[in-house]
């Protein structure tokens, strides 16, 4: 494998910790510390990017030195988490991120109930039908159950999409007070198609409806031609996790969406109470 032009990377300190290990706020070393910080906003910039990466255009996306990003680049590959191609010119995530992720789900106790509900849903009504976690302004994809007859209406897991612009999103959002939503909200609102929500009064007004009725809806603000219905799961106050069935947005009326809406409410309020049976918050 051809090499990135460093010979070793920088060091990457530890934040300090009290007596009985756990992190005491101070932010320890701070070179350590902004070289740990590098190699994170590295493997986001990695991880919302589809395609090999060179280090120019790395150097766009993070406009961190070029000197720091051949460092990065060599440890981060050299222990797994990125991997290059055959020239050593572009790079990608490597197995390292998969296996992470793959633990995050794997250590979560919800996910086993959730896709036991997904199945349940999904099998009733036809639909594909994802669960969802609110993290920040956006929402990750934790888990997905295909329509037996629509497959292409499939998110990733791992996948983020801004809350704002989902029914999944927007339903979380709902449960929080205003303070609280002001300070999650990024200050611009992305469009992702043309019916996206941008404004944030216009939310605010759609968030409440939300509230009444205990479910949201869109039709092709997240992708176009698609509908989206989806209802909280709340054993947590506020929910941090939904549910929703996706349906080809052209063909589906709002009767249907109605329907949809009703029995994923009562299916997401099964699941919270099994959630907390089992001591699960």
């Amino acid at each position: 494998m051809a090499d990135i032009g460093i010979t070793s990377g920088p060091a990457v300190g530890s934040a300090a910790t009290t007596k009985d290990g756990a992190l005491d706020g101070t932010g320890g070393d701070s070179a350590g510390v902004k070289s740990a910080r590098r190699a994170v906003e590295l493997l986001e910039a990695f991880g919302s990017n589809h395609s090999w990466l060179s280090l120019t255009d790395l150097h766009h996306l993070t406009g961190f030195p070029r000197s720091s990003l051949h460092g990065l680049l060599r440890t981060l590959r050299d222990v797994g988490w990125i991997e290059s191609d055959d020239a050593g010119t572009r790079f990608r995530l490597g197995v390292k991120a998969l296996i992470c992720g793959t633990a995050y789900l794997d250590r979560d106790p919800v996910m086993p109930y959730a896709t036991e509900a997904l199945e349940k849903i999904r099998d009733q009504i036809g639909y594909t039908c994802h669960f969802a976690r609110l993290n920040g302004p956006d929402i990750v994809y934790l888990q997905t159950r295909e329509s037996r007859t629509s497959a292409h209406l499939v998110s990733r897991v791992g996948r983020t999409l801004p809350a704002h612009a989902t029914a999944l999103g927007k339903v979380l959002l709902a449960e929080l007070a205003d303070d609280e939503l002001t300070g999650v909200l990024p200050k611009h609102l992305t469009a992702l198609t043309d019916l996206t929500i941008t404004d944030r009064e216009a939310l605010r007004s759609e968030l409440a409806f939300i509230r009444e009725r205990g479910y949201s809806t869109e039709r092709g603000q997240s992708s176009p031609n698609l509908a989206c219905v989806a209802a909280v799961v709340p054993y947590r106050i506020p929910g941090t996790d939904a549910m929703s069935c996706s349906m080809p947005g052209e063909r589906v009326t709002d009767a249907e969406l109605q329907r949809v809406g009703a029995l994923l409410r009562d299916v997401a309020e099964d699941l919270s109470q099994q959630l907390r049976r089992a001591g699960i918050r």
